[in-house]
This record gives structure tokens, sequence and C-alpha cells, in this order.
């Protein structure tokens, strides 16, 4: 098989007047990557691997136009090795295949190849486990990039076989520096084109861009087209800004980390019971175009792990507003769950209930062969009375104040173990007075 070249994936390429910006501007060295001081600068652990020309496979994770494919290139370039690039959302089988005998082919010959998987978490575990066998006979390196958590998203097994680099969104210092390259390089950017931009619209740029230099330089260079020419410079006004940028986009994407930090931010408002900080995470989630119908579902894990027992109310006011989203729609929905955040955020707080049944789940996992005592078993069968299923059991409702005291229902090689812990708060206050009371009884009736 003759292995062929894409022009287009190249660091370097013959016809970069036809590329974008933002791929023109693509550094050709660390020297020119902007931002990930802590992997790229000298001494750190990225630096070291291109100094020392060794490399690893490794997981690049973080937010979109940060540089990890830009990296990704860098490293592969730094061991003389061929780059072969997939991305997850257009790729399966048949090109991993492909990717795998071009590979083969090389090594036979004495060459290295290194395989970036752009999107790697869109990838089936299925697709993520046929990587395993070639990462680990060295027949490529594997570098993954992905804006997602790869804790949540990608298989064990492949995280156990390489490195994760957390790569940051880049600062206004980081944008602000891509941007004065981008206006005046006169072989890659724009500096053969005159373009007076105001600090002011260049600070309202970069902020825009919520540290992404793709999105940065996508932006620029529809500006700089679109400015009117004035006295020979193509200058960039507020209505040339408002056309462009519009009402800018959000920093998030669905589904993407940064997405899940709003959520936890929400999240963490509400159990801090601050109302307003609540609403405000809530808003922006909408504004980011997230599905109202995915926000109720959260605000169920909170109105279960955060208040629980102290307000049973909540989960209930939930689930209602839950229901007026599906049969309304927007905006009646919504308005709905803003009284549900507040709701929540003001109710009392108790996670009594998720540490019993995390506490619970435990020990349940630890002790699943302990038998269920007889008394307990049901006995839907003559022999299984024969047994003595069910002898002996006490009835509650026939006992005084229909409770029967002294009765144990653990297995009865388990000690009785209190996981649940009411709080002094809400209506587990009186929760947790009934059930010192109904111990009162179990300690009386033991000592008879």
């Amino acid at each position: 098989m003759r292995e062929t070249d894409n022009e287009t994936l190249s660091l370097f390429t013959s016809k970069e007047e036809n590329l974008p910006l933002a791929a023109r501007l693509r550094p050709r060295n660390l020297q020119e990557f902007y931002g990930q001081t802590h992997l790229v600068s000298k001494g750190r652990v990225l630096a070291e691997t291109v100094a020392r020309r060794v490399l690893h496979s490794m997981i690049l994770w973080g937010p979109p136009g940060t540089g990890k494919t830009t990296l990704a290139r860098l490293l592969a370039k730094s061991i003389d090795g061929k780059i072969e690039e997939l991305s997850a959302v257009v790729s399966g089988v048949k090109e991993i295949r492909a990717v795998v005998e071009r590979a083969e082919e090389r090594q036979m010959l004495g060459k290295k190849t290194v395989l970036f998987v752009d999107e790697v978490h869109r990838f089936s575990k299925s697709q993520q486990d046929a990587f395993l066998p070639y990462i680990e006979n060295g027949l490529f390196i594997f570098i993954g990039a992905t804006t997602e958590n790869p804790s949540f998203e990608l298989n064990h097994a492949l995280l156990s076989r390489v490195r994760v680099h957390v790569l940051k969104a880049l600062t206004e210092a980081d944008l602000l520096a891509i941007l004065d390259r981008a206006l005046t390089d006169k072989e890659h950017g724009l500096g053969d084109i005159p373009v007076e931009i105001s600090a002011e619209h260049r600070q309202q740029l970069v902020q825009a861009s919520g540290g992404d230099a793709r999105r940065l330089l996508n932006w620029l260079e529809s500006l700089v087209e679109m400015a009117p020419e004035v006295h020979g410079k193509r200058v960039i006004d507020l209505t040339t800004m408002s056309e462009i940028l519009g009402k800018a986009l959000p920093r998030y994407d669905k589904g993407g980390e940064a997405f899940y930090d709003i959520i936890s931010a929400l999240h963490k408002s509400i159990r801090g019971s601050n109302p307003d900080a609540s609403l405000y995470w809530f808003c922006r989630m909408l504004v980011g175009g997230c599905d109202p119908l995915y926000i109720a579902r959260r605000l169920v894990r909170v109105a279960s792990e955060d208040i629980g027992n102290a307000d049973p109310r909540a989960l209930a006011l939930t689930l209602e507003a839950w229901d007026v989203q599906e049969r309304l729609g927007s905006p009646e929905g919504e308005l709905a769950l803003a009284q549900t955040v507040i709701y929540l955020a003001c109710a009392p707080k108790s996670n009594a209930v998720y540490m019993a049944y995390k506490a619970t789940m435990q020990d349940a996992d630890n002790s699943q062969l302990a038998e269920v005592p007889i008394h307990l078993r049901n006995a839907p069968t003559k022999l299984m009375k024969q047994l003595g299923y069910g002898r002996e059991y006490r009835y509650a409702h026939d006992e005084p104040e229909a409770y029967a005291a002294g009765e144990h229902y653990f297995p009865e090689d388990k000690e009785a173990i209190e996981y649940y812990q009411p709080t002094d708060r809400g209506l587990e206050k009186q929760i947790k007075a009934k059930l010192e009371y109904l111990k009162e009884l179990d300690l009386k009736a033991r000592e008879i």
C-alpha cells in the first residue's frame, strides 16, 4: 500500500493562501506556541518530551481552541514520526484498519507512526478498545484529544495505558499576543493588510472568544474581510463588530467540560442556600442552549441529595415543575423550573439520605452472601412453612404503637447499623425525635 500525505494536515504547506487564518498561524515549534506553560515551558513534561525526542501515548484534555491538534503535530514532528489523523466524528472501523496497515508498513521500514484521534470521546467503548493492542505493542504512539472529562467518557483500559495532560483555556494575555501576531505577521498572517482596530475592540474580541484561539482568529479574519476601507486602511468599527460577533456564542457547548462546570455551579449554589446565584447559573444554562428537561432531571437529584427528608415537598415540587415543562414547554416550563430552583435554594438542607444510601450500598455490596433471617422469609408453600419460614415474625400492626419493639431485621450474624442519621433541620428534626423514641422502646424490650 502506497502511503499518501494530506497537504492540509501538514504543519507546513505550499498553499497557505487557501487556508483559513487559524490554519496559517499554527505554531511551527514550541517557541511559537501560546499558553499551556505548565506543559510546554522549559523543564515541563511536554517540553522535555520534545527535547529528548521520547514520546509517550497520551490524552490531551481541554476546551476548544487551546492547541490540542497543534501540540499533537509538534510532538509527532519532534520524533520524526509520520502523524496519522482521525476524527471520531467521521471515522470508523475501516479508517482505523487502514491506519494500522500503514503503520505496520512503516514499522517494517523502521519508521514511527503517531496516531492522533480528535474528539476521541465520540468513539464507542468497543472502538476505543480497538486501539489497545497497538498501543501496547508499540505499533503507534497514541494521542487523543477531547473536550470531555476522560474519567467519564473514556474506557478505563485506555486510560491505564496513556497519560492525561490537561490544557487550559487561553488567557486574555495569550489571546492578545495571538491577535497581535495575526495582524503583524506578513508571511502567515494579515501583516500585508493595513488594519485599524481600537484597543477597546481588541479587548471585546478577546473576551468574546472565551479562551478559544481558533474562534478569535476566525472572527478576526471575517472582521477584516467585512471592514470598510478608509484612507487605505480596513477600519474595524462598532458596526462591523456587531455584524460579525452578534450575540457572542456561549463558551460551552452541550456536553462539553465547561457545560458540566456550570451545572456544578448551579448544584453547589443551591446546596449553599443562595437563591440569587442559583437562579443566575440556571439562566446561564438556558442561555447556553441547555435542554430544560435535562435541568429538571438534575434538580431532582439536588432535591434528593441535598434536601431529602428535611423538606420532602422539594422532590414533589421538582417533579411537578418537570411535568409543567413537558406539558407546556417554553416559557411557562422554564418559569416553573425557576420557581423550583429558588425553592430548593431556600429549603432546609440535609444530605442524611444521600450519605445513608452511599454507606448502605457499600455495606450491601460487601455482605451479599448474608442470609435473610428465617422469621423474615416469605412462606408461600407448605414446605416453606414446615421449614420455619416466617415463623415467629411479629406483625407490627398488631403490636403496641404499631411497632415491634426489640425485633431484629438485619441478617442474624450482622449487627444493626444506623446508616440514616437525620439532622436537626426541617422535618428531619421530627424524624430524629421519633427514631430516638423507638430506640428507647427497643432498649426496654431487650432488657425484659
